[in-house]
């Protein structure tokens, strides 16, 4: 065999190898694609704002809680992010949507503990909003959206509940709680647009990727004893 007879062949093979290569890459694009069309598509209309909310509390089904999903801290405290959140929520809970707060985060370490900063922030300055020690639920182990909604249903017992998020990330959360067989529907926080770009292609992802664990019915981290949904629960 000459040696131009070799480089053709190594180049057929790169060429192979790089056509495959492609080949993968495009379907994995084609999937996150659909599985995002699909994911919102399916809950859109399950997005309502605080006074549709507070009608649910009415209906043969009522939310037993407003869920507020955890996000990053800041020096302790929640990221304006997360603050946003936590307003929205206090608005429903005043307004009348369920009688308790179930703040869900991560609390992996001692040194890192969302749920008790969401706390803090809620008491500090939800005065106005009626909110006191005993409209709080904590939720340490909502290490993912994932794990969040799966411990609504398996630990928390919730057959109905509001979530709150941004909008970006709330389709996720209804979808995976709708396919668990909670009857959940969403209020879309304020907006952070600053880093938003990036946000919205690791939700495009995420997405994805928990459109195939609850697929696969993928267990959580922790699960536990179960908590009464109910003030000073």
């Amino acid at each position: 065999m000459n040696v131009s007879h070799k480089k053709n062949r190594v180049r057929r093979w790169i060429a192979t190898v790089l056509g495959i290569c492609a080949g993968l890459g495009f379907a994995a694009i084609l999937i996150v694609i659909a599985t995002n069309i699909y994911m919102i598509h399916a809950v859109k209309d399950k997005i309502v704002d605080v006074d549709q909310a507070a009608y649910l509390s009415l209906g043969d089904n009522p939310p037993q809680c407003v869920e507020v999903l955890g996000a990053s801290l800041r020096g302790g405290k929640p990221s304006p992010i997360l603050a946003k959140r936590i307003d929205a929520a206090m608005e429903a809970y005043a307004a009348g949507a369920a009688e308790v707060l179930l703040f869900s985060g991560d609390n992996g370490t001692n040194e890192y503990n969302e749920v008790m900063a969401m706390r803090a922030y809620a008491l500090e300055n939800g005065i106005d909003y009626g909110v006191g020690e005993n409209a709080i639920i904590l939720d340490y182990a909502g290490f993912s959206t994932y794990e969040s909604m799966y411990r609504l249903r398996d630990v928390f017992h919730a057959k109905s509940a509001v979530v709150v998020t941004q909008e970006y990330h709330l389709y996720r959360a209804l979808y995976i709680a709708d396919r668990l067989g909670v009857d959940v529907y969403g209020i879309a926080a304020p907006a952070q647009t600053e880093g938003q770009f990036y946000r919205d292609v690791r939700e495009a992802i995420a997405r994805t990727k928990d459109f195939f664990f609850v697929l696969f019915d993928a267990q959580p981290t922790y699960l536990g004893d179960p908590v009464e949904l109910a003030p000073g629960g």
